[in-house]
């Protein structure tokens, strides 16, 4: 089922992404192969963000190509898809505000960045992604089982 606003599903998604923290984040490669790997987003509303290794990987892959899709799943089968761009975020305010979100955050959502990035966030391993959905999927098997249909958001 599609649904017109974000705010049809904001609270839902929200409680999922905040209960389940983990994700898998799929990109595709410089050869055209996608690749996965587990990751920790924050989302503030329907923007996501991501504190990674701002050389690694995902660098070359982004570079090629800035599609994402994310894939979040708990053992009672509740699941959120988010289909997204995803771009560097180099603003210094702005990598400087994301830090404090995660450190002011509880856990398990929150940590302290610098566990990680022991210079703070000037270090310059300190990468910050930025997603902007096009798509987001709640679905559960609690849905399959009633033959819902998922609840779809497109911006």
């Amino acid at each position: 089922m599609t649904v017109a606003s974000f705010s049809e599903i904001e609270e839902e998604f929200n409680a999922r992404v905040a209960r389940i923290v983990w994700c898998t984040m799929a990109t595709v490669d410089t050869k055209a192969r996608p690749r996965t790997r587990i990751i920790h987003p924050i989302w503030e509303g329907s923007t996501g963000w991501i504190a990674t290794g701002r050389h690694s990987l995902k660098e070359k892959h982004l570079a090629a190509n800035p599609n994402i899709s994310l894939s979040y799943w708990d053992q009672e089968h509740q699941q959120v898809y988010a289909d997204c761009m995803a771009a560097w975020e180099d603003n210094t305010g702005e990598k400087n505000r994301i830090w404090e979100l995660y450190k002011n955050t509880p856990p398990p959502l929150g940590y302290d960045p610098a566990i990680i990035w022991q210079a703070g966030p000037s270090d310059p391993e300190y990468g910050l992604l930025k997603l902007t959905p096009r798509r987001i999927e709640l679905y559960a098997l609690k849905d399959l089982i009633t033959q819902t249909a998922p609840q779809v958001w497109r911006p």
